[in-house]
């Protein structure tokens, strides 16, 4: 880090659409009589289809990326309300599988290039509802949802791994 510039991968959801995955992709047998559509929800397909993210991981490896990210840029119980997905062991599971998936990856593009070394950073993306602002106007201090929060389960995911 100290001699050359530092890559990190690029978009995800841009290269999970290369794939053209369908409904069933996303459900896996996992969610296959899930309550609502799960597709367009890229964080499960760390659980539903490991091989497409791990293959996108190692061509952002191949590429050059220095660090990969996680596939947890919805990875929250905020983001995953919007499938019906919030329960706190799913969204640990979608953070586990994700960093575990990562880690893999890494570990096999430095055993294929000895002497490399590769990280994994853990994502954490927008939600619905904004750290920044207070949603009370009687109370400017408060917030619906702290950092902290929203980290938390990221932390927690890649730490499991």
């Amino acid at each position: 880090m100290q001699q050359r510039i530092i890559f990190i991968d690029g978009a995800m959801g841009t290269m999970i659409q290369r794939y053209k995955l369908t409904e069933a992709d996303f459900c896996g047998e996992r969610y296959a009589n899930h309550s609502h559509e799960l597709k367009g929800n890229n964080d499960i397909l760390v659980i539903t289809r490991p091989d497409v993210i791990y293959d996108i991981h190692m061509q952002y490896l191949e590429g050059g990326a220095d660090i990969i990210e996680t596939n947890t840029f919805n990875g929250t119980t905020i983001s995953q309300a919007d499938y019906e997905l919030q329960a706190p062991e799913e969204v640990f599971l979608i953070n586990k599988s994700a960093a575990e998936l990562a880690k893999k990856a890494t570990a096999a593009y430095m055993a294929a290039h000895p002497g490399e070394r590769k990280f994994v950073a853990g994502a954490v993306g927008p939600t619905n509802k904004t750290l920044s602002v207070s949603p009370s106007v009687e109370n400017p201090a408060f917030r619906g949802i702290t950092y902290d929060e929203v980290s938390r389960i990221c932390v927690v995911g890649s730490a499991s791994a």
